[in-house]
């Protein structure tokens, strides 16, 4: 019987990697930023809100291996350039940084008294933070598909609409030091 409920996890589990693999790979052709990603989560949420499949069961300590890999991924991009910008770029980091985590507390308590979310969802979903991050850090904290999909629509919205806008703004002389 144990031997059944392994196997069935485990396809389970199959399936949810199948769809976001899925989706994750088509999303590769829309030149889209983080598409990957996004597509591979947009793919396993699919196949969860069919209702078809029990939640995926993960292995033990795959979260934490994701964390590491993820905190890998990030911790590559920090080159000696990228602290050499940082001597230029440190009161802007400051400024931005500041008022986005601000920002996002003030949208976080706003959204969750306006329409009733979660404040603990709202907050997170309204931090400026990356969608593996805070699905991770949400993860943590029992909201962690919640905080998923609103990072989802955001980074998809951001990343759509961006390119766009600079396109927009870059005849206009608006985009040019």
């Amino acid at each position: 019987m144990q031997n059944l409920i392994m196997t069935l996890q485990l396809s389970n589990l199959l399936i949810y990697l199948l769809g976001g693999t899925t989706i994750g790979l088509l999303m590769l052709f829309t030149g889209i930023p983080a598409a990957p990603l996004a597509g591979a989560l947009l793919g396993a949420g699919f196949v969860s809100l069919s209702g078809r499949l029990d939640a995926a069961q993960w292995p033990v300590g795959t979260r934490t291996a994701v964390e590491i890999a993820i905190g890998t991924v990030i911790g590559t991009g920090l080159t000696r350039e990228s602290f050499e910008q940082l001597q230029t770029l440190w009161r802007p980091a400051i400024l931005i940084t500041t008022t986005l985590v601000l920002t996002g507390i003030v949208v976080g308590l706003w959204s969750s008294r306006l329409l009733g979310l979660d404040p603990l969802v709202a907050l997170l979903g309204a931090a400026p933070g990356g969608i593996s991050g805070m699905s991770l850090v949400g993860a943590e904290l029992g909201v962690g598909a919640a905080v998923a999909a609103l990072h989802a629509v955001r980074l998809i919205t951001v990343l759509l609409l961006l390119p766009l806008i600079v396109r927009l703004l870059g005849p206009l002389g608006l985009m040019n030091p």
